[in-house]
């Protein structure tokens, strides 16, 4: 089998997800790894064989890297992205794409210019209940989409935001719930509804979290060009944290959910995955009685693999086959640029007190 040559950039807690899955996946010829700080990036070239680097052009050059890797905070993002393209390498970033809607433009600019490919991790894709909808969906079970809800009702502790000094602050993490923990379930809620956003009405607080600058809590009202709506209730502030589900309604009366997180929202390097996700809601004629098997058939398969390493795996080998295959990942640099897009014009439209229209897609 061909194998791309890879390398990780940002040697933090996400970066241990992405580097136990480029040292396993048969695709992946792991050489390289590369961090500002230079003993995190000697314990993780230690811990996985890699040749450790505090400069990106110098690795890619002397590991000949085909593909990087990016976990660094939110708003490093762009810089490594872009030296890597100019570079003709291809570039899968962790979530979100970037920390603004300038920085995406310039990392998707640079991937089309030199002709790489360009992903966001969005490993919730993946799941089994949230490919169930998406077939359902796609297959005109529900009929057109005509209505979204995306809901997180999850917890920050203050020992979370002192874990690393770039959290809660906006210069270093480029907001809160928003761009931070959202991201994934806005990217299911725009990827379900098969839409565009056009126009966002939106607020945001902090409501019980005064040791950070960021928001903890946000509420939208969006619309979609076809006509659909869709809201977002996203919160750090229930304390030990509820659940998060994404819903789908369509124009048939018909709808399809997903329970994606029970609890709080996972955070790398510091909690586990305690609960499957499940399909919570399946009014399609006839399969209504399917949604306990799919229940069942879920929590089985959850136990047999450690679902945080599982997802990512799957994405990051769907980046590198697309290498291979020389196609579009699943998930690509413009579908993080939606995202960001969706939530820069929340943070617009809460600070001039209107909603906001969103440009068009080209």
């Amino acid at each position: 089998m061909n194998r791309v040559r890879t390398a990780l950039i940002g040697c933090g807690k996400v970066g241990q997800i992405q580097a136990e899955a480029l040292s396993a996946l048969p695709e992946s010829d792991f050489v390289a790894v590369c961090d500002s700080d230079p003993a995190r990036a000697q314990a993780f070239a230690t811990r996985y064989r890699g040749r450790p680097y505090a400069d990106v052009p110098t690795m890619i050059k002397e590991c000949e890297v085909a593909s990087v890797f990016i976990c660094t905070p939110h708003p490093l993002h762009a810089r490594p992205a872009i030296e890597a393209a100019r570079a003709g390498v291809h570039v899968l970033v962790e979530k979100p794409l970037a920390a603004s809607l300038e920085d995406c433009d310039a990392m998707i600019a640079a991937a089309r210019q030199n002709g790489v490919k360009l992903g966001v991790i969005s490993q919730r894709r993946w799941y089994e209940p949230v490919r169930r909808m998406k077939q359902a969906i796609d297959s005109g079970k529900i009929g057109r989409p005509v209505l979204g809800g995306f809901t997180m009702y999850s917890w920050r502790d203050q020992a979370y935001y002192q874990s690393d000094p770039w959290r809660g602050k906006w210069d270093t993490e480029g907001g809160g719930v928003l761009i931070n923990q959202s991201p994934h379930m806005l990217d299911l809620l725009i990827w379900l509804m098969d839409d565009q956003v056009t126009e966002v009405c939106g607020y945001w607080a902090n409501l019980n979290h005064p040791y950070v600058e960021v928001e903890d809590s946000a509420v939208a009202i969006l619309r979609f060009a076809r006509g659909g709506l869709g809201s977002i209730v996203t919160s750090l502030s229930q304390k030990p944290g509820i659940h998060t589900k994404v819903h789908i309604h369509g124009s048939t009366g018909s709808s399809v959910g997903v329970e994606i997180d029970r609890g709080a929202t996972f955070i790398a390097g510091m909690s586990a995955i305690a609960e499957p996700p499940l399909n919570d809601l399946w009014t399609i004629p006839g399969e209504e009685q399917l949604l306990e098997r799919f229940q069942t058939e879920d929590r089985a398969r959850f136990a047999l693999a450690d679902p945080i390493n599982h997802y990512h795996a799957l994405q990051i080998q769907d980046f590198l086959q697309a290498i291979l295959q020389d196609r579009s990942p699943e998930v690509t640099g413009e579908d993080g640029q939606r995202v960001v897009a969706l939530v820069q014009a929340i943070y617009r439209s809460n600070q001039e007190k209107r909603p906001v229209r969103l440009a068009a897609e080209g």
